[in-house]
C-alpha cells in the first residue's frame, strides 16, 4: 500500500476513487474506463503542479520517504557480482553501512552508504542507517582497501546522522568522523559520492567528501536536521519548517551555493514512484563523473578534491 505524505492529501483521494472505479463493474450506465481515464489525468497535472513547488520542508519529508529506494537496491541495481565487507577490525561490525567490492558497469569499484531498513524489524538491525563508530572505521578500512588497489570509490548518502548514543561517543564517533574525511581527502582514486534520500550532519560527510557530490533533485544535504536546528534556535521542533526555509538543505540551493556538482532529476511524484528510472538515472550520472575522473593522476586527485572544499569556504565569505 502505497505512502502519502501530508500534502499529497488531495493526490491520494484523487488515486483512491481511481481505484475504486477500477473495481466496479461496468454496468453499462456509466463507460468506467473514460471515467478513470478523466480522473488519472487529474491526478497526474496534480501531481505536476504539486512537485514543481515544493517547499523545504515538503522536500525533507520526500527525501525521508520510508519507500524511497535505499542503498540496497542501488547496489542490487548498479554493482554486479557485490561482495559485502564486514567489520572494522577493531570493535565489531555496524549493518547502518553496507560496503564491499563490485563492478559498475564494467569498472571494478567500491561501494558503500548507510541502509536505513524497510520494515521495524530491519530498520532495529540497520539502527535507522545511523551508524556508530565501528561503521565509520569500516569505511576507513575499504577506502584504504581501494586506494591500495587504485580501485574507485561511490559512495550513497542517506542518514539523519552518525548515532548519538553513549555507547558510540564513549568509542569515539567524533574521532571516527574526523578521521573518514581525513583519508577521503587524501584518496589517490576517484571518489564519487550520492545523497539519495537524507544527508544529514557529520553523519553523511564522513563518507561524502568526494571529487563529486550528486545529489537526486528532492534529497536533502545539511548540517543537522530542521528538528535539531529549531529546537537549538526556538527551543522547539516545532519551528522546523521555518527552519528548512532558513537552512538552504535542498539540492537546487546547494548547487546554487557550489556545495554539490549536478543535480540528477527524480520521476515524477518522487524516486519513490519510479525507483527503477530514479535508479538508472543515478548511474548514468556516476558513470558520467568516473568516465571524467578517471584520466586524473592520483595527485590530481587529491588537489582538486581538497581545493573544491577550501573553495566552498571562499565561496560563502563572498
Amino acid at each position: 500500500m502505497q505512502t502519502f505524505l501530508d500534502f499529497e492529501k488531495p493526490i491520494a483521494d484523487l488515486e483512491g476513487k481511481i481505484e475504486e472505479l477500477r473495481h466496479i463493474s461496468n454496468d453499462g450506465e456509466m463507460n468506467i474506463a473514460e471515467e478513470v481515464a478523466k480522473l488519472q489525468t487529474k491526478a497526474d497535472r496534480l501531481l505536476r503542479q504539486s512537485y514543481a513547488k515544493l517547499t523545504p520542508w515538503q522536500k525533507t519529508q520526500v527525501a525521508r520517504h520510508p519507500e524511497r529506494p535505499h542503498v540496497s537496491d542501488y547496489i542490487a541495481n548498479l554493482i554486479e557480482d557485490f561482495t559485502p565487507l564486514a567489520g572494522d577490525r577493531l570493535f565489531g561490525e555496524d549493518q547502518a553501512i553496507l560496503g564491499g567490492l563490485g563492478r559498475f558497469r564494467g569498472h571494478s569499484v567500491v561501494v558503500m552508504g548507510q541502509e536505513k531498513g524497510r520494515d521495524t524489524a530491519s530498520r532495529v538491525r540497520h539502527n535507522f542507517g545511523m551508524a556508530r563508530p565501528e561503521g565509520y572505521r569500516k569505511t576507513q578500512r575499504l577506502m584504504a582497501l581501494a586506494d591500495r588497489f587504485a580501485i574507485p570509490v561511490i559512495t550513497l548518502v542517506d542518514t539523519a546522522g552518525a548515532y548519538p548514543g553513549i555507547g558510540a561517543e564513549e568509542r569515539g564517533q567524533a574521532e571516527a568522523i574526523a578521521r573518514c574525511i581525513q583519508i577521503s581527502l587524501g584518496l589517490g582514486v576517484p571518489l564519487i559520492s550520492v545523497v539519495i534520500g537524507e544527508g544529514g550532519s557529520g553523519g553523511a560527510i564522513a563518507i561524502a567528501t568526494a571529487n563529486r557530490v550528486i545529489m537526486l533533485e528532492h534529497s536533502i544535504y545539511s548540517v543537522i536536521s530542521p528538528e535539531g536546528c529549531a529546537s537549538i534556535l526556538w527551543r522547539s521542533g516545532e519551528q522546523a519548517q521555518e527552519a528548512a526555509e532558513a537552512m538552504k538543505l535542498t539540492a537546487q540551493d546547494l548547487l546554487r551555493l557550489r556545495v554539490i556538482d549536478e543535480i540528477v532529476r527524480e520521476p515524477l511524484g518522487g524516486a519513490q514512484r519510479g525507483k527503477r528510472e530514479a535508479i538508472e538515472a543515478v548511474g548514468d550520472a556516476v558513470e558520467r563523473h568516473l568516465l571524467e575522473l578517471r584520466d586524473l593522476d592520483d595527485q590530481a586527485l587529491r588537489t582538486t578534491r581538497r581545493d573544491k572544499y577550501l573553495e566552498m569556504g571562499r565561496a560563502g565569505a563572498a
